[in-house]
C-alpha cells in the first residue's frame, strides 16, 4: 500500500519552531533549476543536494517515494490568539454570520478576503462551518463552476479531484481553514466590541 500525505501545520512564526528541530527544507527542481519549496520540510532523512541544502528529490516525486512532507505555514493572525485556551474560545464562539455580507469586514478576513463577488452569488447563506468550508472550495481554480450553486449541488461535486488534476481544496483543508476563518471573524469582531 502507498502512503501519501499533505500535512500543513499552522504557526504565528514558523521559524521559532524551524530553529528548534533538525529537518531538511523540500525543493521544488525542474530540468533547469532547483528551488527552495516556500513551506515545504522533511523532518526525516531525505537524499540532500549539496549545493543547496536542500532535498535531492522534487517533492512531488518524493511523495510518490512514502517521503512524508510538512508544510509549515505562517498565519499571522495566530499571533492575536494569547493562549490555547484562547483559540478554543474563538473556535467555539459562534460568529456573526451575517458579518460575511458586510464587504468592509469580509475583505478583511483572511482566505476570503477578495472573494466577496463570489460569496453574494451564493444563492443561500454561509452561516455553518460545512458550508463555509464548501465555499472556501468553490473558489479555487477546479470548482469555480459551482459558484452560484445550492449548498446541495456543490456538496455533490466539491470534493471529488477534478480529472484535469486542477488545484482543488480537500475537504480536510477546507474544515481547518473554515475554522480559521471563524476564529478570524471572532478575533475582529471581539475587537471591535
Amino acid at each position: 500500500m502507498k502512503f501519501t500525505s499533505d500535512v500543513d501545520i499552522d504557526f504565528a512564526d514558523r521559524q521559532k519552531i524551524l530553529e528548534r528541530i533538525k529537518y531538511i527544507g523540500a525543493a521544488i527542481i525542474d530540468p533547469n533549476r532547483s528551488l527552495a519549496h516556500n513551506t515545504g520540510i522533511y523532518a526525516t532523512e531525505i537524499p540532500v543536494d549539496p549545493y543547496t541544502g536542500h532535498a535531492a528529490i522534487d517533492y512531488k516525486q518524493a511523495e510518490q517515494r512514502g517521503y512524508i512532507k510538512l508544510d509549515f505555514l505562517n498565519v499571522g493572525i495566530y499571533q492575536q490568539v494569547k493562549s490555547e485556551a484562547h483559540l478554543i474560545e474563538l473556535m467555539n464562539q459562534e460568529p456573526y454570520w451575517d458579518q460575511l455580507y458586510d464587504p468592509q469586514f469580509c475583505e478583511q478576513l483572511i482566505h476570503i478576503g477578495n472573494h466577496y463577488d463570489s460569496l453574494i452569488q451564493m444563492p443561500e447563506a454561509v452561516n455553518t462551518i460545512p458550508r463555509l468550508a464548501m465555499f472556501l472550495a468553490v473558489i479555487r481554480p477546479a470548482k469555480r463552476h459551482l459558484i452560484g450553486s445550492t449548498w446541495s449541488r456543490v456538496a455533490q461535486d466539491v470534493w471529488i479531484p477534478p480529472a484535469d488534476g486542477g488545484y482543488y481544496f480537500k475537504k480536510s483543508h477546507s474544515i481547518s481553514y473554515a475554522h480559521l476563518v471563524v476564529v478570524h471573524m471572532n478575533l475582529i469582531s471581539n475587537a471591535a466590541s
